[in-house]
């Protein structure tokens, strides 16, 4: 498998079909998926069929992926992942951050390790000018991550949520970081 990154420790590697049952469990979890659907469960075939192509695709612009699996570095346990893609396939100008972790990976930090790892690769690697992330306004963990990795409250808005979810009623908010703003710090 590739390691795209590692820091203390985890290991942030490509997914693979291997990956699976793994995503299964992760999206099943209520509590994971509590700000992203409610809840609700995933089937086996949505995490086939939808969100595994999903984490496989190569972007353009980098010739690699942009989600990426987390391992425990020492025990290779899988905790989650981490997206780090650009939101225009032909520019890696500007990028979306993201995480989905494992209720037992929650409270010890990962989070922000592998998010701050992952901005200081794409503003020294990777040629990116724009670090963006969003979340539901009611997620105060997600936020507090967001901020602990350097990024910015940018604005609240309202989203188009097909079908409302409990804290969907305060809207979402926008955080960012440009790389001149890194540079600064």
């Amino acid at each position: 498998m590739s390691t795209f990154l590692k820091t203390d420790r985890l290991v942030l590697r490509a997914f693979t079909t291997a990956d699976t049952d793994h995503l299964f469990a992760l999206d099943n979890d209520p509590e994971v998926m509590r700000f992203l659907n409610g809840g609700r469960p995933t089937s086996r075939e949505a995490v086939e069929t939808r969100v595994l192509p999903r984490l496989l695709h190569d972007h353009p612009c980098w010739g690699t992926r942009g989600y990426w699996a987390a391992q425990e570095k020492d025990t290779g346990t899988f905790l989650g992942w981490f997206e780090f893609r650009p939101l225009d396939e032909g520019s890696p100008a500007m990028v979306e951050l993201g995480y989905r972790l494992n209720r037992a990976a929650w409270g010890h930090g990962y989070a922000t390790e592998g998010s701050r790892a992952l901005i200081h690769k794409g503003f020294t690697d990777l040629e990116v000018e724009r670090v963006t992330a969003n979340t539901m306004a009611v997620n105060t963990r997600s936020r507090r991550v967001m901020e602990k990795s350097g990024l910015v409250l940018v604005r609240h808005f309202t989203g188009d949520w097909p079908e409302a979810i409990g804290g969907s009623e305060h809207g979402e908010v926008e955080y960012a970081l440009t790389r001149t703003e890194w540079d600064r710090r």
